[in-house]
């Protein structure tokens, strides 16, 4: 999309070197604007499919369109307000959607308008943050209305956060400010990154792993819940969507219990390796990962190697990363600042995962990111550093 509005000629441009100012404005503006009216059309079609399947008649196109509007500003930390309280929960699978297409955006944009300096590269950042939040909070008065009233703050808020985190990593991606950057740094530094992702991705997979069985052992529940809420096709089908676009969130939550301090929906469920307290909750098939009664399921117990498991594999991509001439010592304690600086990426997963669901009982949903951040950056510095130090030492022979 990038690469086609970059050929199109341009009023006053005759000489296609001889580019405006405002030229890289121009297309950053075009390319975001193209990645919310194809992210926008794309979930709306999706609502609409599974609307028009519900043999009941489910929602007007109109009431569809607004549902998918109201999904695209949840899933960049925006917000409702609800009959029963505010509804603040983005379904991170949608999130990283979004995020990869601002990402792309302006990583196309910088390859085309090759940025010289890194004000030029920020200009272009700042203007694809600038055009997505308008449309966001034009979006949200678009979709105001009595039952759902938009929280302009966070619906401005949380995209302005979203694009500039985004479009900053495309934008910098395809620069050659991180080489210059990098470059000042020392060499272990440069593989703290790339290992610490690999130990986040690691952590992240077991406790979808985690919810996987956790789902799969209460098969029966899961199916109740379902037929309970209408056990159509198409209902069947959106509330499968609805739970794949939770996933991440749940995972997030599984965090939380192989850390320790376990997770709370609301005040009267919580769930940790510590005890087990269940409420009311919302009515939704994915639930169904919940303890049944009040023990601590054994899941819980075997979760509790997920910090190690992925402080090892952090530590390990490093070893492996550093220059030769560095030593077993020096790798193991590189190794327990990725570990620490794995918790801290996990207590951001966990922060941005959770969110509110209404009032009263349901007014706190996630881990503690905090509680969260240092149980796992304890559990995974030290096994980062036996790693890392292990890693080094087998490569020197």
């Amino acid at each position: 999309m990038v690469s086609l509005l970059a050929r199109l000629p341009l009023p006053g441009q005759t000489d296609p070197d001889a580019r405006r100012p405002w030229y890289p404005v121009a297309l950053a503006a075009a390319a975001t604007v193209a990645v919310s009216v194809l992210g926008l059309v794309g979930l709306g079609l999706a609502v609409v499919v599974v609307q028009t399947l519900d043999p009941s008649g489910g929602l007007p196109v109109g009431g569809s369109a607004r549902v998918a509007g109201q999904l695209w500003l949840l899933a960049q930390f925006g917000g409702l307000q609800l009959s029963s309280g505010p509804l603040v929960l983005a379904p991170l699978l949608l999130t990283l959607a979004v995020a990869g297409g601002l990402s792309q955006a302006a990583r196309g944009v910088t390859r085309v308008v090759e940025p010289e300096d890194a004000r030029a590269v920020a200009g272009v950042v700042a203007a694809v943050v600038a055009v997505h939040v308008l449309l966001c909070v034009l979006l949200a008065l678009v979709v105001d209305g009595p039952g759902a009233r938009t929280d302009l703050l966070r619906c401005a808020a949380g995209p302005a956060a979203l694009a500039a985190v985004a479009a900053g990593w495309g934008a910098l991606r395809e620069s050659d400010l991180p080489a210059a950057g990098g470059g000042r740094l020392p060499g272990p530094a440069r593989a703290v990154p790339p290992a610490v992702l690999a130990g986040l991705l690691t952590a992240l997979g077991l406790g979808l792993a985690v919810v996987a069985v956790a789902v799969a052992a209460d098969a029966a529940g899961y199916a109740a819940v379902s037929r309970a809420l209408g056990g159509s096709g198409a209902g069947a089908v959106g509330l499968l969507a609805l739970g794949a676009l939770l996933l991440p969130n749940a995972a997030a939550a599984a965090l939380g219990v192989a850390a320790g301090p376990g997770f709370s929906l609301g005040t009267a469920t919580v769930v940790s390796v510590h005890g087990v307290s269940l409420g009311p909750v919302p009515a939704l098939p994915l639930l169904a990962a919940l303890p049944d009664t009040q023990a601590v399921p054994l899941l819980a117990f075997v979760s509790q190697v997920v910090p190690a498991l992925g402080g090892l594999v952090a530590g390990t991509a490093l070893g492996r990363r550093l220059a030769d001439d560095a030593g077993s010592v020096v790798a193991g304690l590189w190794g327990l600042l990725t570990g620490v600086l794995l918790g801290l990426a996990s207590g951001v997963l966990v922060a941005v995962a959770g969110g509110s669901l209404g009032d009263g009982a349901l007014a706190g949903v996630g881990a503690p990111p905090v509680a969260t951040a240092l149980s796992i950056g304890a559990q995974a510095g030290i096994a980062a550093a036996v790693a890392a130090a292990v890693t080094r030492w087998r490569s020197l022979g």
